[in-house]
């Protein structure tokens, strides 16, 4: 049985500009289909699973053709699967959509398609400019600037005559062709023009000028691809936002599981900046008899210990597979590294009783000491490479405890890190980002504690900003005090 294709316009710029009808559709998927010019963070919201395939599609490189493109979405749709082709903008703006519609239709391949924001007009938008305006501009006229054949003589004429504004889209290349052709067929060269690139992204930049200088003014600037160009009165307007937000301009990497990595970004985006995730980094829940042991003698423990949101995760699942109700805890006390798994805990009707004032692995450690006596029993539950500084207090003060791992991390090779700020939630993490050849270049590590950041020194990393707290919140905080220092010596 024949499965179905979701054509999504992912639109332009920043993975939120997507739609709630297009995100839907990316969770339900089995295969996943992209262009290169979408924001790969998209690819986060794909279930667990999920086939990623990049066809390209960016000017200069190597990419597939159409007709493979048609040939991969009918392939995998005959083989039962439900498939998502993301692509950048609308499906139908230059996006090629409907060759891919009249290829599935003649498969006999059910389809749907979800628009997207198109960059026509967000990308200027977002730039201040507004493609139309009363009394100025009552149309605008998009135009694919991609190929010297669109740029035939006899279509010049008539842009340089219609009177409205015209957003030229894949035409940063022939941009000096465009502005001469339109000022030989009439239009003044005084006219208002702009060049915006890296649109409705924390990295847009815009080249301002009038036509006949705008190929010099862009090229001054190093205006690079993607790029949208805007001709017309209205390129003269800037409405853009009079106060930017307090990351704006700002990159940051980020090094942690996928959960964590999508809070950050998240947070991070609304703070203005540019928030990706450098390298791979997961969890999987461990099995075995020393856990079974564990929550079948739970009431042997007097508390329980979990030095992480992803350990509270684990805990609380096995719970609920294990069909223990959670009144058998009554009588133990519940410990919570910080305020997160203190709250992911809270979610399931657990509330911890104990929770350090610094939310490290070694102040958890500590109080713990201070709180047990010497016939208590604790079960810690954490991770495998957990530290060592949580056990360290226990064994000074003689504390019985069982140290169970419940899950263990997942590490990818790291990437070459172009950006402001790297933060790292982990030893681990930063072990495997650079023995995975991760680099960071100029960007300042923001380490989650002091672990972490004893194993950044270890790979000669020495910019290095540590939270107060050892949470995502005293991450953010972090680098908005960082940010904000920053502006206060310039």
């Amino acid at each position: 049985m024949n499965g179905k294709v979701t054509l999504i316009g992912a639109g332009c710029g920043d993975y939120d500009l997507i739609t709630l009808r297009g995100k839907r559709a990316l969770e339900r998927c089995d295969t996943v289909i992209y262009d290169a010019l979408i924001d790969e963070r998209l690819l986060d919201n794909c279930r667990e699973g999920a086939e990623k395939i990049c066809v390209g599609k960016r000017a200069g490189r190597h990419s597939s053709k159409q007709e493979e493109i048609n040939e991969l979405l009918v392939r995998k749709a005959s083989e039962g699967r439900n498939v998502a082709r993301l692509k950048g903008g609308d499906p139908f703006v230059f996006g090629r959509g409907g060759e891919e519609i009249l290829a599935l239709r003649a498969a006999g391949i059910a389809y749907s398609v979800v628009p997207g924001v198109t960059s026509c007009v967000a990308v200027p938008d977002l730039a201040g400019i507004p493609v139309t305006h009363r009394g100025m501009a009552r149309s605008f006229h998009v135009i694919t600037g991609h190929t010297a054949d669109d740029l035939l003589p006899e279509n010049f004429e008539s842009y340089a005559k219609c009177g409205g504004t015209l957003v030229f889209l894949m035409g940063l290349k022939h941009l000096p062709e465009i502005a001469r052709r339109l000022t030989e067929n009439g239009m003044s060269g005084k006219t208002p023009a702009a060049v915006i690139s890296s649109g409705a992204t924390a990295r847009s930049r815009v080249a301002r000028a009038m036509l006949k200088d705008i190929a010099t003014e862009s090229e001054r600037l190093e205006m690079k691809a993607p790029a949208v160009i805007v001709v017309g009165e209205t390129a003269a307007f800037d409405f853009s936002a009079e106060s930017a937000p307090p990351l704006y301009g700002k990159s940051i990497a980020i090094t942690a599981t996928p959960a964590l990595s999508t809070r950050l970004i998240g947070a991070f985006t609304d703070l203005g900046a540019y928030a990706f995730r450098a390298a791979d980094f997961d969890t999987r829940e461990l099995f075995g008899g020393e856990i079974d042991r564990a929550f079948a003698e739970l009431e042997s423990y007097s508390a329980i210990a979990l030095s992480s949101p992803n350990g509270a995760e684990v805990f609380i699942k096995k719970l609920r597979e294990k069909r223990i109700d959670i009144r058998r805890l009554s009588g133990i006390k519940l410990a919570a590294i910080g305020s997160g798994t203190a709250k992911r805990l809270a979610e399931a009707g657990l509330y911890a009783d104990i929770v350090p004032e610094k939310f490290t692995a070694a102040e958890l450690g500590k109080t713990l000491a201070e709180r047990l006596t010497d016939g208590e029993k604790l079960l810690i539950m954490r991770s495998s490479d957990g530290s060592p500084e949580l056990t360290a207090p226990l064994i000074y003060k003689g504390i019985k405890f069982d140290d169970v791992n419940i899950y263990e991390p997942i590490y990818g090779g790291g990437t070459a890190v172009s950006a402001d700020f790297a933060v790292f939630t982990s030893a681990g993490g930063a072990r495997n980002f650079f023995s995975g050849n991760g680099t960071l270049g100029g960007a300042k590590a923001i380490a989650i504690g002091e672990v972490t950041a004893a194993e950044l020194k270890r790979h000669g990393v020495k910019n290095i900003a540590i939270p107060r707290e050892s949470t995502a919140d005293g991450i953010i905080e972090k680098i908005l005090e960082e940010v904000k220092c920053e502006d206060s010596e310039g």
